[in-house]
């Protein structure tokens, strides 16, 4: 490739908007070219094949970028990044749109966004390779790493002698574990999905916006808490992985952003993935909502990773790119290892991505997963092909982030798939309609081994 082609394929992924004025058949070649070619996708080691070569369809991978230009014709977005990996190897990639509502510059697949509660998986990993190494026990009681746990009490609703609500504190059935938290079976919550005394209490605390704290003082204040349930008795979205991130704390000796970095991060070469962002030159890559499109939950609003805070949320707290994040992935779906290394055995990455939800364990009626899925260590595990309402197969496994980025992987469908944008409210609808235009293209569905 000469040096004005180069040139030129950078061009093409950093100005994808470009590829509007083509007709359709000079879009799909723009496009493949954009894959195959751009530098990005191969510095980050992503071996790289035509859609038709893994068994997708071309034609209709372009239906999704069309899906989104018209979005963000519409001004609902101002952009997003997709990035579609099958076989292990990238079948498609396309940056669409500007990298805020009020910026011209073109938004590029290697633009930094908000990745909020997909930071869970990546905490979970990590956790997981601590177990590994005998240094975390997964049935032992939170407790035994923050000893403020010990004490923790159950919010138990009754009705006084004028039939108002009051709340009984009572000891637990049995101690909260590490394994709780990994699988939000901790009793604790986050406070705004559903009612109770003990949530509002949560709220009325602005527990989920504690303020400019460590680890250590968040975990500390949120274990003078009640419990909204037993622990093991109810699957509740909760801050449970934020305080498994202050146990990681606790085992490794480090700040939870020196561990994932040391471990994790620099390992898989996930140079943007970070819990703030203090150079200016990484700022200006960072992608933004619409002005009218910033609130995450009660009490809570699209943060801004430029204020370096104290507390490094294990929650929801990181930044990243579709790149990065790719590389995380395939490290998954490699069985635990990449380029050489392995992070984790696949044993345990078969443990982590099944269902560790029973019979006994009760879901809320705000259940995150949605009809068809359990919920295994970090990430949400599809136990059934029918019940959702899209065609992915049973043992596929996803989880996003209140910023409108999305992730999900299809061990059998040998896929996975990366999709980055900043839109709090259309975060759900966005989903379906992705995963359906996904599948919709997909030709074959299992690929062959000599492939």
């Amino acid at each position: 490739m000469s040096i004005s082609q180069e040139r030129s394929f950078q061009m093409r992924c950093q100005c994808p908007t470009r590829l509007a004025a083509l007709n359709r058949r000079a879009a799909l070649i723009g496009l493949l070219s954009m894959v195959l070619a751009c530098p990005a996708a191969l510095a980050q080691g992503l071996p790289i094949a035509k859609p038709d070569e893994v068994g997708m369809s071309a034609q209709r991978l372009t239906r999704i970028s069309d899906w989104l230009r018209s979005e963000v014709a519409q001004h609902k977005i101002p952009g997003a990044v997709i990035l579609i990996v099958r076989g292990g190897k990238l079948a498609y990639m396309d940056a669409v749109g500007q990298r805020g509502p009020d910026s011209a510059a073109p938004l590029k697949s290697d633009d930094i966004f908000r990745i909020y509660s997909m930071t869970k998986p990546i905490v979970s990993v990590a956790a997981l390779m601590l177990s590994e190494e005998g240094r975390l026990l997964l049935d032992a009681p939170v407790a035994r790493y923050i000893p403020a746990f010990a004490n923790v009490k159950v919010g138990v609703e009754k009705l006084d002698a004028q039939g108002q609500k009051t709340l009984e504190l009572v000891n637990p059935r049995r101690p909260m574990t590490v394994q709780d938290l990994l699988r939000h079976t901790s009793g604790l919550t986050y406070g705004f999905f559903g009612e109770g005394l003990v949530k509002k209490a949560y709220v009325d605390a602005n527990i989920s916006a504690s303020g400019d704290v460590t680890n250590t003082e968040f975990a500390e204040r949120i274990a003078k808490m009640p419990l909204v349930y037993h622990p093991g008795s109810t699957w509740d979205y909760s801050n449970s992985t934020d305080v498994l991130g202050r146990v990681i704390e606790v085992v490794s000796g480090q700040t939870l952003y020196q561990h994932l970095k040391a471990r994790l991060l620099d390992p898989l070469g996930m140079s943007d993935t970070s819990f703030y962002v203090p150079e200016p030159a990484r700022q200006a890559r960072i992608a933004e909502p619409m002005a009218d499109d910033r609130v995450i939950g009660v009490n809570a609003f699209v943060s801004d990773p430029r204020i370096v805070q104290k507390m490094e949320s294990g929650g929801g707290g990181m930044v990243s790119t579709a790149h990065d994040y790719a590389r995380f992935l395939m490290m998954m779906r490699n069985g635990g290892q990449l380029d050489g290394r392995r992070y984790l055995s696949p044993r345990t990455l078969e443990y982590m991505t099944s269902n560790h939800l029973d019979a006994g364990v009760q879901r809320t009626p705000l259940y995150l997963p949605g009809a068809g899925y359990g919920f295994g260590l970090g990430v949400a595990v599809r136990t059934s092909t029918g019940e959702a309402a899209f065609p992915s197969p049973a043992g596929e496994y996803y989880w996003g982030g209140a910023g409108g980025t999305y992730m999900w992987v299809d061990p059998a469908s040998d896929l996975f798939v990366v999709f980055m944008m900043q839109s709090p409210k259309l975060r759900v609808p966005y989903r379906s309609i992705l995963r359906n235009m996904v599948y919709a293209a997909i030709t074959e569905s299992r690929l062959s081994t000599s492939r």
